[in-house]
């Protein structure tokens, strides 16, 4: 699937000044394509809990130079959750943001992730963490989708250890829900 032709779900701008940040930073903004798993079982969903900032994410992460971006998911989902069998992806659609990211010269970075649903297999294998995912105590869980919602606000609400990507990970939990549990 031709990752220009999915649904366009939101852009959302990490700083008070969208249009000043694009255009102050575009000379030094990375463009970094990501594909991110919904997987579903009844009213549960496979997730990521990450220890350090306390959030459930989904499964899914950056997209390798001359990787489709199909593969890349069954990679990362491969790799952090140990799922088998991965099948019947189809598109979700895509989250877009700009934020902050000062890694390699870069200030930077317009994050594409390109969501997609998928069946696994009910069994799990094991996992292949990269360290700083280990350093950050990140493991699969399945999780009942309203707990993940409400634990994810609360950590939004009130926790000083929240990453970037909970807003996006929260606004995703919340449209996975009224799409495809209503």
């Amino acid at each position: 699937m031709s990752p220009s032709i999915m649904r366009h779900l939101t852009t959302r701008y990490h700083s008070d000044t969208p249009a000043d940040f694009v255009a102050a930073n575009h000379q030094t903004m990375l463009t970094r394509l990501a594909a991110r798993a919904i997987v579903m079982r009844n009213n549960q969903i496979l997730m990521l809990y990450t220890q350090r900032y306390h959030d459930y994410s989904l499964p899914g992460g950056g997209v390798d130079v001359g990787e489709e971006i199909e593969q890349g998911l069954i990679r990362e989902l491969q790799e952090e959750t140990g799922a088998q069998q991965i099948r019947n992806i189809n598109p979700f659609g895509l989250y877009e943001e700009y934020r902050p990211w000062q890694r390699d010269g870069y200030t930077s970075v317009n994050m594409l992730s390109y969501c997609f649903t998928c069946d696994i297999d009910s069994q799990l294998g094991g996992t292949q963490f990269e360290a700083h995912e280990i350093n950050n105590g990140m493991i699969p869980v399945w999780i009942d989708i309203d707990e993940a919602i409400g634990h994810n606000l609360d950590t939004i609400a009130n926790s000083s250890k929240k990453g970037l990507s909970i807003e996006r990970e929260t606004f995703l939990l919340k449209l996975i829900k009224q799409e495809l549990l209503s």
